[in-house]
């Protein structure tokens, strides 16, 4: 893309990559992650073609960004996708120090396509009592729950993120 590119031009590269991915296997959802310099990293939808649940156009994207980059922080990164973010998308551009994100079609348009997130929406709403699956902190004091964080913490050579 040239110099004059704009967020328009991204999303559609996003929505175009949605669409070709279609014929290809993989599900309606295309994304791009483009850093401060126009550097442009490219994601789609590979859950059914890769059996990866994870495997969402944004999280690629990301993957291949932090990748190409050696660099799991991708602040001043922006990342423009065809769709909506589930919250497993947002969390990971969240994670991934994402500054912003643009989205063309919503998740009610995803909905009407069978793609309906609502429910995990929904779990992670303040005060929200959906059980979808139970998620329990078990207590017993003989597990080391620590240990692993004893562990990290006198690492000198650890990486913080």
């Amino acid at each position: 893309m040239s110099v004059n590119t704009t967020g328009q031009d991204y999303l559609s590269m996003a929505i175009n990559l949605a669409t070709q991915n279609v014929h290809n296997a993989g599900g309606p959802f295309g994304a791009v992650v483009v850093t401060p310099d126009g550097q442009v990293f490219e994601g789609v939808n590979r859950v059914t073609a890769s059996n990866d649940p994870s495997a969402h156009a944004e999280v690629v994207a990301i993957r291949t960004a932090a990748a190409a980059l050696e660099n799991f922080d991708l602040s001043g990164c922006v990342l423009y996708t065809s769709c909506e973010p589930c919250p497993m998308c947002l969390a990971t551009s969240l994670w991934a120090r994402i500054s912003k994100v643009y989205f063309a079609a919503d998740r009610h348009d995803a909905a009407k396509a069978g793609f309906d997130d609502a429910v995990f929406y929904e779990y992670f709403e303040a005060g929200s009592d959906h059980a979808l699956m139970p998620v329990q902190h078990f207590e017993d004091d003989a597990v080391e729950h620590l240990k692993p964080f004893d562990a990290w913490d006198s690492l000198e050579s650890r990486t913080d993120y």
